[in-house]
């Protein structure tokens, strides 16, 4: 199946857009209630081993989206969008599987596949912006050792010695 570029456009940095605002938060929602309205009409015992898995990862892809839009650190904000990806592919599993099991319409299946697809894209084009632009503006660790101290790390010093 041949792949489509995503045409997403992501906010100016100096324009905070909330992630509840954007379609990958859009997609993932959709896909989220469809999960929950389809798994409420099925016997219990596919409910508990296919149902519940996925509606739980599908809702957890948004939960994360909107706990990292909500962090102050970049690197705290990045990490929970890795997650909500995480649990999309999780979700895309049970989806197939659902599909598999003749639990959904093996066309419906197939639609909120690709739809999930399009939303991981996206997630991805997300990822990539916030790994770039994360901490601009950080003055790292080794640069303030830099300034300090440029010598070799040698043995023990005579100090030391004594100590031990």
């Amino acid at each position: 199946m041949p792949r489509r570029e995503s045409q997403v456009e992501w906010p100016d940095e100096s324009k905070h857009r909330p992630i509840e605002e954007t379609p990958v938060f859009e997609i993932f929602e959709s896909v989220a209630q469809w999960a929950w309205d389809s798994v409420r009409s099925w016997d219990f015992f596919a409910k508990d081993t296919v149902g519940k898995q996925m509606v739980r990862a599908l809702d957890s892809v948004n939960a994360n989206l909107v706990e990292g839009d909500g962090r102050f650190s970049d690197l705290d904000a990045l990490r929970h969008l890795v997650i909500a990806r995480a649990s999309a592919r999780e979700g895309r599993l049970w989806v197939i599987r659902a599909k598999n099991r003749n639990l959904i319409d093996p066309e419906e299946g197939m639609a909120r596949i690709l739809q999930m697809e399009e939303g991981t894209r996206q997630l991805n084009l997300l990822i990539n912006y916030r790994r770039k632009t994360a901490n601009k503006y950080v003055v790292r660790e080794e640069q303030y050792h830099r300034e300090f101290y440029s010598g070799p790390i040698e043995g023990p010093s005579e100090l030391d010695s004594e100590i031990l």
